[in-house]
């Protein structure tokens, strides 16, 4: 697959997806109670996932799916199950 047309068919949805993530951060900022949530998790998880996009090395997305993915633990369907 060429990279060039990649970018080409696929730069302006790219860009939106930013802007909007940029929006949503910013509304996050924003927001009356900001404060209560400077040490959440799911913040730190964005940032790290964020920093992950930055990296320039290849598998960013498998890199980030695992970031944003809990640890496989034996024995989960017993855990569930109430």
């Amino acid at each position: 697959m060429n990279a060039k047309a990649v970018l080409d068919r696929e730069f302006l949805e790219m860009r939106c997806r930013i802007i909007d993530l940029a929006a949503s951060l910013d509304r996050i900022e924003r927001g009356e109670g900001r404060e209560t949530i400077s040490g959440d998790p799911r913040m730190e998880s964005i940032r790290g996932g964020l920093a992950l996009l930055a990296d320039s090395q290849v598998g960013r997305a498998e890199r980030v799916q695992l970031h944003f993915s809990d640890e496989y633990r034996v024995g989960w369907r017993t855990e569930l199950a109430v």
